[in-house]
């Protein structure tokens, strides 16, 4: 374990010591950690760091479970927790009480403080980007809206991105969002700095926090096109018509991604794939579908098909008249990782696919793979309002009666039409038609569907029939590359 500089080493040893006996069952509960099947994870606290310790301390610790997963949280101490964070408090250490700090805005805008004057606390590395506007004295407020991370909002001017599953190496969204910097006039939030350890701390060079400028919005893509699929449902749009049921943003929406990706081609590496690489990236996708199926019975029927869909992809890459390029994407692209600014859509969370290592994630990939992931979102909305209308969630929906419904049939036509509304915004924005590569594309939108269908088992097992939808219609619908 790493010892802080800022105070004693016994009294390093005793918060590490009470961290290590508090911190299974508190991090059990909490919705960011992982292994929600452990009931009371063994913890062991790798690095404890205090990074601001004028006033009530605020400590930076890194947790490795008996997993080997690594966790970050921001512990303040208090003999008394600020009103409001009685849920985050951890537990009693040295007659104090160890808490959640995220929450509390006087150690936030003192972190923050940190960031804009740059340098070190120990093993703690904090990096301000040439030319960053970081003003002082701004309110910090917990945003709620995060699953797998913390956002902390500095009064509508900046964001700050807590990684709470952290790993070692360069990060993927750091580099991403400093090359699009460095491209200019990408419809993506600037980065200011960030924090990590240092490359001889505990893991090497973890980045822990990303300080971004915040997008004043009028919500993210999921709630507006849940929205605005439900009033379709419902009747009270003009059907489905060009310019009706969210169309002009889709089309705007598949713009912004075409932009974010010729700027990213740009800025970082790209390449053609060779026939053998190809037949890599087919045994990848096919090893992903046996893993699923592994998981997912209900994947076996179709798995035979899907893995033929695979090996066209394979056929048509090899031969086609354009070789397959690859280059970095977004990696996770939804409804959910865009916001709707004044001027138009911002793309944000260039972490990539939840659970992968950092290294999968940094991989240079087919764009399709994006545009993949977001057509599957406009599917996810359809369906989610559709539930929404009827008051169940997808699995409990009965057959007889939803079948051939009016209602069905909008949901259907709304995320059918709006698809193709992101295409064409993808198109008209310099980007490869995504419809003019139907093989390649029904891949990858399979390989997201079971990526889906594992996620539903394992979390919302009555939406399992939304990925299982797209699965049959996709493996139904194969035909041999030719």
């Amino acid at each position: 374990m790493t010892v802080s500089p800022d105070v004693t080493e016994p009294e390093t040893a005793r918060i590490a010591a009470d961290l290590h006996r508090l911190l299974p069952a508190w991090l059990a509960r909490q919705r960011w950690f992982g292994g929600k099947d452990w009931a009371a994870p063994e913890v062991e606290p790798v690095l404890v760091e205090t990074v601001c310790a004028d006033g009530p301390r605020l400590l930076l610790v890194v947790v490795r479970t008996e997993h080997d997963e690594w966790y970050q949280l921001l512990v303040g101490e208090r003999d008394a927790v600020p009103a409001g964070l009685t849920g985050a408090v951890i537990g009693p250490s040295g007659g104090a009480l160890l808490y959640e700090a995220t929450g509390d805005p006087e150690l936030m805008g003192r972190l923050l403080d940190r960031i804009a004057a740059g340098g070190t606390a120990g093993a703690v590395e904090f990096h301000r980007l040439p030319g960053a506007d970081i003003p002082a004295g701004l309110p910090a407020a917990v945003l709620t809206a995060e699953q797998s991370n913390t956002s902390v909002a500095f009064g509508g001017r900046m964001m700050l991105k807590v990684l709470r599953h952290v790993v070692p190496g360069p990060n993927a969204e750091v580099e991403m969002l400093a090359a699009l910097r460095r491209a200019g006039d990408v419809p993506s939030a600037a980065p200011l700095g960030w924090m990590r350890t240092s490359p001889s701390a505990p893991g090497g060079g973890i980045t822990l926090a990303v300080l971004q400028e915040f997008v004043p919005n009028r919500g993210d893509g999921w709630a507006i096109a849940v929205e605005e699929a439900r009033a379709c449902v419902v009747g009270e749009c003009e059907s489905v018509a060009p310019l009706g049921g969210f169309a002009e943003e889709a089309h705007a929406l598949g713009r912004a991604t075409a932009r974010v990706h010729a700027a990213l081609a740009e800025q970082l590496e790209t390449r053609e794939l060779d026939p053998a690489q190809v037949d890599r990236l087919v045994e990848a996708l096919t090893r992903r579908l046996e893993a699923a199926v592994d998981q997912v019975p209900a994947l076996l029927p179709f798995a035979r098909q899907l893995r033929a869909v695979h090996q066209d992809l394979g056929e048509v890459a090899k031969r086609g008249n354009a070789p397959l390029l690859v280059q970095r994407v977004h990696g996770d692209l939804h409804l959910g990782q865009t916001l709707r600014a004044e001027d138009g859509w911002v793309v944000i969370d260039f972490e990539g696919e939840p659970g992968q290592p950092e290294a999968e994630r940094r991989r240079l990939q087919p764009a399709l793979r994006d545009i993949a992931s977001m057509l599957r979102s406009f599917d996810y909305a359809a369906h989610h309002a559709l539930a929404d209308v009827l008051g169940v969630p997808p699995g409990e929906q009965s057959p007889q009666n939803l079948h051939g419904t009016r209602l069905a049939r909008r949901a259907s036509a709304w995320a059918v039409h709006n698809r193709g509304a992101f295409c064409a915004g993808y198109t008209a924005a310099g980007g490869t038609d995504p419809r003019s590569q139907p093989v390649l594309l029904r891949a990858f939108e399979a390989d997201k569907a079971v990526y889906e269908a594992v996620y539903e088992a394992h979390n919302r097992p009555a939406w399992l029939s939304i990925p299982m939808a797209a699965v049959r219609r996709l493996a139904g619908r194969h035909r041999p590359a030719g």
